[in-house]
């Protein structure tokens, strides 16, 4: 049975004179209670140390800083539902239960829209094995 939560914050940052790293995500909330999905990756191209530690790919990031990286294989936008289709090998990392996590997305339009323009950038970053099937997003 897939994880479902209801979005209420969606985001999608890219720009490198403002931040750290290329991340999209959706959450619950704003505070520390709520579920979420962080995707990142990095704005230049791997180093041969990430590629050394296998971290020349995508980043997620779940609540309790659960981490895993080249994790994501399929993520679908359909309507306002955002389905992510995780490794099952990485649920441990993640700690989740299910390699299904459902997003309804309740966030403000522009946000979620900044989201789907940012994400697919992150998960296409990185060695090519690695890149989840991504359907209408």
């Amino acid at each position: 049975m897939a994880y479902r939560f209801t979005a209420q914050l969606a985001c999608g940052f890219d720009d490198p004179d403002q931040d750290d790293c290329v991340m999209a995500g959706v959450a619950e909330s704003n505070d520390e209670e709520g579920f979420s999905l962080l995707f990142m990756c990095d704005f230049g191209e791997p180093d041969a140390q990430e590629v050394s530690l296998g971290m020349d790919t995508h980043c997620l990031v779940t609540p309790d800083q659960g981490t895993a990286y080249g994790c994501v294989r399929e993520v679908e936008l359909d309507g306002n539902v955002l389905r992510v289709t995780l490794d099952p090998s990485s649920l441990d990392a993640l700690g989740l239960a299910d390699p299904v996590v459902e997003a309804l997305l309740h966030a403000p339009a522009a946000d979620v829209a900044r989201m789907r323009e940012v994400l697919p950038r992150i998960l296409t970053y990185g060695r090519p094995d690695a890149r989840p099937r991504l359907v209408e997003l």
